[in-house]
Protein backbone atom coordinates (compact mmCIF):
# COMPACT_ATOMS: atom_id res chain seq x y z
CA UNK A 1 0.00 0.00 0.00
CA UNK A 2 1.02 3.36 -0.74
CA UNK A 3 1.58 6.39 1.14
CA UNK A 4 -1.29 8.28 -0.97
CA UNK A 5 -3.88 4.45 0.07
CA UNK A 6 -2.46 4.87 3.24
CA UNK A 7 -3.33 7.99 4.15
CA UNK A 8 -7.10 7.34 2.50
CA UNK A 9 -7.55 4.72 4.81
CA UNK A 10 -6.40 6.59 7.58
CA UNK A 11 -8.99 9.36 6.77
CA UNK A 12 -11.95 6.63 6.44
CA UNK A 13 -11.50 5.07 9.58
CA UNK A 14 -10.85 8.35 11.42
CA UNK A 15 -14.53 8.60 11.14
CA UNK A 16 -16.72 7.03 13.48
CA UNK A 17 -20.49 7.14 12.66
CA UNK A 18 -23.14 6.99 15.12
CA UNK A 19 -25.43 3.38 15.27
CA UNK A 20 -28.29 5.17 13.06
CA UNK A 21 -25.19 5.75 10.49
CA UNK A 22 -23.55 2.62 10.80
CA UNK A 23 -27.14 0.50 11.09
CA UNK A 24 -28.26 2.16 7.03
CA UNK A 25 -24.93 2.30 5.37
CA UNK A 26 -24.98 -1.56 6.26
CA UNK A 27 -28.48 -1.56 4.80
CA UNK A 28 -27.39 0.27 1.73
CA UNK A 29 -24.43 -2.23 1.67
CA UNK A 30 -27.15 -5.18 1.77
CA UNK A 31 -29.27 -4.02 -0.75
CA UNK A 32 -26.49 -3.09 -3.26
CA UNK A 33 -26.76 0.86 -2.99
CA UNK A 34 -23.23 1.93 -2.89
CA UNK A 35 -23.43 4.94 -0.29
CA UNK A 36 -21.17 7.24 0.31
CA UNK A 37 -17.85 6.50 2.01
CA UNK A 38 -17.45 7.94 5.90
CA UNK A 39 -15.11 10.27 5.08
CA UNK A 40 -17.59 12.10 2.16
CA UNK A 41 -20.27 11.61 4.61
CA UNK A 42 -17.63 13.60 7.24
CA UNK A 43 -17.11 16.34 4.51
CA UNK A 44 -20.96 16.65 3.79
CA UNK A 45 -21.82 17.44 6.90
CA UNK A 46 -18.93 19.68 7.72
CA UNK A 47 -19.91 21.99 4.33
CA UNK A 48 -23.65 21.53 5.17
CA UNK A 49 -22.31 22.99 9.08
CA UNK A 50 -20.04 25.87 7.52
CA UNK A 51 -22.63 26.97 5.12
CA UNK A 52 -25.47 27.09 7.29
CA UNK A 53 -27.47 25.38 4.99
CA UNK A 54 -31.29 25.69 5.66
CA UNK A 55 -32.95 23.92 2.44
CA UNK A 56 -31.16 20.97 1.15
CA UNK A 57 -32.42 19.06 -2.29
CA UNK A 58 -30.79 15.15 -3.00
CA UNK A 59 -30.64 13.71 -6.11
CA UNK A 60 -30.70 10.16 -5.13
CA UNK A 61 -31.98 9.30 -1.83
CA UNK A 62 -30.29 5.26 -1.48
CA UNK A 63 -31.34 4.27 1.97
CA UNK A 64 -30.53 7.59 4.39
CA UNK A 65 -26.38 7.53 4.40
CA UNK A 66 -26.01 11.06 2.85
CA UNK A 67 -29.03 12.27 4.24
CA UNK A 68 -28.35 11.66 7.48
CA UNK A 69 -24.74 13.22 7.33
CA UNK A 70 -26.43 16.48 5.52
CA UNK A 71 -28.91 16.54 8.32
CA UNK A 72 -26.10 16.04 11.12
CA UNK A 73 -24.02 18.72 9.88
CA UNK A 74 -27.10 21.19 9.20
CA UNK A 75 -29.62 20.47 12.62
CA UNK A 76 -32.35 22.97 11.41
CA UNK A 77 -32.26 22.10 7.56
CA UNK A 78 -34.92 20.07 5.78
CA UNK A 79 -33.93 17.82 3.36
CA UNK A 80 -36.05 17.07 0.15
CA UNK A 81 -34.89 14.31 -1.44
CA UNK A 82 -35.92 12.81 -4.86
CA UNK A 83 -35.20 8.68 -5.78
CA UNK A 84 -37.81 6.52 -8.42
CA UNK A 85 -36.90 3.51 -5.49
CA UNK A 86 -39.52 3.17 -2.99
CA UNK A 87 -38.31 0.70 -1.17
CA UNK A 88 -35.31 2.75 -1.28
CA UNK A 89 -37.20 5.76 -0.06
CA UNK A 90 -38.81 3.80 3.35
CA UNK A 91 -35.85 2.46 4.50
CA UNK A 92 -34.50 6.45 4.38
CA UNK A 93 -37.68 7.72 5.78
CA UNK A 94 -37.08 4.26 9.17
CA UNK A 95 -33.28 5.82 9.19
CA UNK A 96 -34.15 9.24 9.44
CA UNK A 97 -36.68 8.08 12.13
CA UNK A 98 -34.16 5.96 13.59
CA UNK A 99 -31.85 8.60 13.97
CA UNK A 100 -34.68 11.01 15.82
CA UNK A 101 -35.05 13.18 12.87
CA UNK A 102 -38.73 14.86 12.76
CA UNK A 103 -40.86 14.07 9.97
CA UNK A 104 -41.24 17.65 9.44
CA UNK A 105 -37.40 17.91 8.33
CA UNK A 106 -37.00 15.82 5.38
CA UNK A 107 -39.71 15.35 2.38
CA UNK A 108 -39.21 12.40 -0.24
CA UNK A 109 -40.16 12.56 -3.55
CA UNK A 110 -40.51 9.02 -5.15
CA UNK A 111 -39.87 9.51 -8.77
CA UNK A 112 -37.44 10.03 -12.08
CA UNK A 113 -35.03 12.90 -11.38
CA UNK A 114 -35.56 14.13 -15.01
CA UNK A 115 -38.78 14.46 -14.22
CA UNK A 116 -38.84 16.03 -11.04
CA UNK A 117 -36.00 18.42 -11.13
CA UNK A 118 -37.89 21.21 -13.55
CA UNK A 119 -40.72 21.20 -11.32
CA UNK A 120 -38.52 22.49 -8.48
CA UNK A 121 -38.17 26.40 -7.92
CA UNK A 122 -34.89 27.82 -8.90
CA UNK A 123 -32.57 29.90 -6.68
CA UNK A 124 -34.09 28.02 -3.94
CA UNK A 125 -31.64 25.62 -2.12
CA UNK A 126 -28.31 26.29 -0.28
CA UNK A 127 -27.28 22.61 -1.17
CA UNK A 128 -27.66 20.40 -3.90
CA UNK A 129 -26.26 16.78 -3.43
CA UNK A 130 -25.82 15.01 -6.44
CA UNK A 131 -25.68 11.00 -6.23
CA UNK A 132 -27.93 9.62 -8.91
CA UNK A 133 -27.67 7.56 -12.04
CA UNK A 134 -23.90 8.34 -13.27
CA UNK A 135 -24.80 8.42 -16.62
CA UNK A 136 -27.05 11.48 -15.98
CA UNK A 137 -24.40 13.76 -13.94
CA UNK A 138 -24.44 16.70 -16.25
CA UNK A 139 -27.82 16.99 -16.97
CA UNK A 140 -28.33 16.96 -12.94
CA UNK A 141 -25.57 19.22 -12.17
CA UNK A 142 -27.11 21.48 -15.04
CA UNK A 143 -30.60 21.48 -12.66
CA UNK A 144 -28.35 21.81 -9.40
CA UNK A 145 -26.92 25.20 -10.32
CA UNK A 146 -30.82 26.07 -11.24
CA UNK A 147 -31.88 25.34 -8.26
CA UNK A 148 -29.29 26.71 -6.03
CA UNK A 149 -29.11 29.90 -4.57
CA UNK A 150 -26.57 32.53 -5.74
CA UNK A 151 -23.61 31.72 -3.10
CA UNK A 152 -25.17 28.08 -2.85
CA UNK A 153 -23.27 24.41 -3.20
CA UNK A 154 -23.85 22.10 -5.65
CA UNK A 155 -21.84 18.60 -4.66
CA UNK A 156 -21.57 15.99 -6.87
CA UNK A 157 -20.51 12.52 -5.07
CA UNK A 158 -18.25 9.64 -6.89
CA UNK A 159 -16.64 12.21 -9.18
CA UNK A 160 -13.50 10.18 -9.98
CA UNK A 161 -16.19 7.55 -10.70
CA UNK A 162 -13.90 4.65 -9.02
CA UNK A 163 -10.59 5.86 -10.06
CA UNK A 164 -11.09 5.66 -13.42
CA UNK A 165 -11.26 9.70 -14.36
CA UNK A 166 -7.57 9.83 -13.55
CA UNK A 167 -6.94 7.18 -16.41
CA UNK A 168 -6.87 8.41 -19.88
CA UNK A 169 -7.00 4.95 -21.20
CA UNK A 170 -10.89 5.12 -19.59
CA UNK A 171 -13.42 6.05 -22.43
CA UNK A 172 -16.41 4.09 -21.26
CA UNK A 173 -19.27 6.62 -21.52
CA UNK A 174 -19.76 7.05 -17.36
CA UNK A 175 -16.01 7.45 -17.06
CA UNK A 176 -16.35 10.46 -19.98
CA UNK A 177 -19.24 12.19 -18.44
CA UNK A 178 -17.68 12.74 -15.09
CA UNK A 179 -14.04 13.79 -16.70
CA UNK A 180 -16.57 16.30 -19.18
CA UNK A 181 -17.95 17.91 -16.16
CA UNK A 182 -14.58 18.29 -14.23
CA UNK A 183 -12.87 19.90 -17.24
CA UNK A 184 -15.86 22.63 -17.92
CA UNK A 185 -16.50 23.56 -14.17
CA UNK A 186 -12.57 24.02 -13.75
CA UNK A 187 -12.75 26.84 -16.39
CA UNK A 188 -16.60 27.87 -15.93
CA UNK A 189 -17.27 31.76 -15.07
CA UNK A 190 -20.35 30.94 -13.66
CA UNK A 191 -18.85 28.19 -10.20
CA UNK A 192 -15.59 28.40 -8.03
CA UNK A 193 -15.03 24.86 -7.85
CA UNK A 194 -12.87 22.04 -6.00
CA UNK A 195 -12.30 18.55 -6.54
CA UNK A 196 -11.86 16.55 -3.13
CA UNK A 197 -9.99 12.95 -3.40
CA UNK A 198 -11.85 12.08 -0.01
CA UNK A 199 -13.59 8.24 -0.78
CA UNK A 200 -14.75 8.39 -4.60
CA UNK A 201 -14.06 12.16 -4.69
CA UNK A 202 -16.79 14.81 -4.20
CA UNK A 203 -17.01 17.87 -6.44
CA UNK A 204 -17.81 20.95 -4.87
CA UNK A 205 -19.07 23.93 -6.46
CA UNK A 206 -19.97 27.35 -5.19
CA UNK A 207 -22.89 29.35 -7.38
CA UNK A 208 -21.60 32.55 -8.14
Amino acid sequence: MSQIESSWKFAEELVTESGPLAEARQHSLEVGVEPVSPAVGAQLAVVAAASGAKNIIEIGTGVGVSGLWLLHGAPRATLTSIDREVDHQQAARDAYLGAGVPVNRFRLITGRASEVLPRMNENSYDIVFVDADPGSVIEYVEHGLRLARPGGLVLVAHALWHGSVSNPARRDATTTQFRTLLTEVSTSPAVISSLSTAGDGLLQLVKL
